[in-house]
């Protein structure tokens, strides 16, 4: 009888505590939300955070707080939120390099992708071009690569270990294109640099190459998406150049603490979709060339996992250690 006792409070208390849980989830959120960026503000990155925010407050009906902390790839940040209590409050702004190449580029992390972060919503693919100043003499990509058979131009990017620096490097293995990287401190930067002669060529993201190209100051030699751009159809890919499996984006999207519970993982992606399609947000994707997905959670973490079997294989390969 003791026995059967302590199962039936045993039980009832489950029931109490599995209760109070589905309470606790059905008044979420009950105060203010933070949206963690791990870049400073007035980048890409915060700029997307603060547009989905705004769109998903009212719906959410408490406040979306983006908080910009930056440092070490975005390491910083990430560690913060890996570490945040699963319960939906804390969200993590996240990219290429923190999902999937920060576990190549550094020997220890504070976080594991893999492990600390379930997957919420996608914010974007931002396509890459290779590109040259309008006066250069190239006029496409095979241009380029014959001139590099005998000059391996320099080519610039945002960073060491950007999408862009490791698209590069897959093109140079994938088309035989010779070139030597320099990185800079920003796209813009490079941009900058290109006009002004110091550097050969560029891989730039959408976001920011698309006025330079839109206004004829630089020649876009391909693009490195699957199809061709609504903005650039002129610009070939690389794929319908003849080279196979090369592609190549930026791209971002939008992760929580591992163990929130699924029902609060679910309202924030439908919420998140909901911002992605709404005319404002739809509008500035489409004006910057900005591929958008309402992929599910389920189908973003597919993404991912592609992403990891291309990228951490490359990076190890070619040796790039951050921390090292």
């Amino acid at each position: 009888m003791f026995r059967r006792r302590e199962v039936l409070a045993g039980l009832g208390m489950a029931g109490l505590t599995a209760a109070s849980g589905a309470q606790a989830q059905a008044a979420w959120p009950e105060r203010p939300l933070r949206w963690v960026v791990g870049y400073p503000p007035g980048g890409a990155s915060d700029a997307f955070a603060r547009l989905i925010a705004a769109q998903m407050t009212p719906r959410l009906g408490q406040n979306v707080l983006v908080e910009n902390r930056p440092g070490g790839g975005a390491v910083l940040a990430s560690e913060i939120v890996a570490r945040s209590p699963a319960d939906g409050y804390t969200w993590m702004h996240v990219d290429n390099g923190i999902l999937v190449y920060n576990p190549a580029l550094y020997s220890r992390l504070p976080y594991n992708p893999d492990r600390d972060f379930a997957g919420v919503g996608f914010i974007g693919r931002f396509p890459l071009y290779i590109v040259v100043r309008a006066s250069d003499p190239i006029q496409d990509f095979a241009g380029l690569v014959t001139a590099s058979k005998t000059r391996a131009p320099t080519y610039g990017t945002p960073a060491v270990a950007s999408p862009h620096h490791l698209a590069m490097e897959l093109v140079k293995r994938r088309t035989g294109l010779a070139a030597e990287h320099v990185p800079y401190r920003g796209g813009p930067a490079a941009m900058q640099d290109l006009l002004g002669g110091n550097v050969d060529v560029v891989v730039i993201d959408t976001a920011t190459g698309t006025p330079f190209i839109r206004d004829g100051r630089v020649r876009a030699l391909c693009v490195m998406s699957e199809a061709r751009s609504a903005l650039f159809p002129q610009v070939p890919t690389l794929v319908e150049l003849g080279f196979a499996d090369t592609t190549a984006y930026g791209w971002q999207g939008m992760s929580v603490p591992a163990g929130t519970p699924a029902p609060i993982i679910a309202r924030l992606a439908e919420e998140m979709v909901r911002a992605m399609t709404s005319a404002d947000i739809a509008r500035r994707l489409a004006d910057l060339g900005i591929e958008y997905q309402p992929w599910t959670p389920v189908q973003f973490g597919e993404f991912v996992q592609r992403e990891n079997a291309v990228w951490r294989p490359l990076i190890r390969e070619l040796g790039i250690r951050l921390d090292g």
